[in-house]
């Protein structure tokens, strides 16, 4: 844990996001807590976001990549310079209420230090009643969900333990990422924040969920090709349970993930795009398998209580009629 006098450091990487930043740093700069410092990481930009900043927000710490390398290395650079106690990811396309960073160092100030990671309250922009994520969830299936997505703000308004945070707005120890080696950065982009979380489950840390931590948030702000990402999001899910979870959870489940991947590569409707993100995995298994055997070994969690953190029941997804009829019992 860093000695800084700095409380916290807000990390928000960017790419192409200039349109969005206006809105974000003003939030910033109108927040009633003010112990932080603010650095933004430009993942090569081609809109001038860097210089727009440089000029426009000048107490701004800025970190320019020249290499276009992904959310998770974008991420990654932002948390090497933090100065802060804590570290706290933001988006870019996000306007978070004026009480939103205080609430989050207040509450994690109080928190045994086995909580590594808080969860903010992030709501749709385009309709501020309705949850855009409340933290994440992953299912047998190997969906990742926005936990609460289009639901009514009212209907989670309670704080609770949860899978992991939503990176787009999330309070992290530095004793956390230092513990789990920050993100993957093989991820790029996408499920490289739910990723983290479950190391951080596996190496005996927590996350809660705080609901009254609020911030809007548009999605997909810097748009990514469609194709691109159908790429990366199913190697991704992959990756993420080869790289976490113990082989005989996975023989277990396999039936479900298998059924997962087929319906999610329907629903994309680019099937070649599917095809080419499976394909992508393969290069990569042996780097999967030397990190299983390094998270699995030290892990402390029993696989008992690894199973139960992954829903059982799937969501969003229509399964065929053949197997839909079986019945499941979701894990909350």
């Amino acid at each position: 844990m860093t000695s800084s006098l700095i409380k916290a450091t807000v990390v928000i990487p960017n790419w192409n996001g200039r349109q969005w930043l206006k809105g974000c740093l003003d939030a910033l700069k109108n927040q009633d807590y003010n112990n932080f410092e603010v650095v933004l990481v430009d993942d090569a930009s081609s809109d001038g976001s860097a210089e727009y900043v440089q000029v426009n927000y000048p107490d701004v710490k800025i970190v320019r990549r020249t290499q276009q390398g992904g959310f998770a290395k974008t991420a990654n650079a932002g948390i090497r310079v933090a100065s802060g106690e804590y570290v706290v990811l933001l988006n870019n396309d996000t306007i978070p209420s004026p009480s939103w960073l205080g609430r989050l160092i207040r509450v994690m100030d109080r928190m045994p230090p086995e909580v590594g990671s808080l969860a903010s309250c992030m709501k749709c922009m385009d309709d501020p009643e309705l949850i855009d994520s409340a933290g994440d969830v992953l299912t047998w299936y190997g969906q990742v969900l926005k936990r609460g997505n289009k639901r009514p703000v009212d209907e989670l308004d309670c704080a609770g333990e949860i899978l992991s945070a939503c990176a787009g707005a999330a309070l992290y120890r530095h004793d956390l990422l230092q513990d789990v080696g920050g993100f993957d950065e093989e991820f790029s982009s996408y499920i490289e924040d739910i990723d983290l979380g479950l190391r951080g489950r596996l190496s005996g840390y927590t996350c809660v969920y705080v609901p009254n931590a609020e911030v809007l948030h548009k999605g997909h702000g810097s748009n990514i090709p469609p194709r691109k990402y159908v790429r990366l999001v199913t190697r991704n899910r992959l990756m993420l349970l080869g790289k976490n979870i113990p082989l005989r959870l996975l023989v277990r489940h396999l039936h479900h993930i298998f059924i997962g991947q087929l319906v999610l590569s329907i629903q994309y409707g680019r099937p070649v795009d599917s095809i080419i993100g499976y394909l992508s995995l393969i290069p990569r298994i042996p780097y999967v398998i030397r990190e299983r055997r390094r998270i699995l070994t030290g892990k402390m969690l029993t696989e008992k209580d690894i199973d139960g953190l992954l829903l059982l029941s799937p969501e969003g997804i229509s399964l065929p009629g053949w197997y839909s009829g079986t019945k499941e019992k979701k894990r909350q």
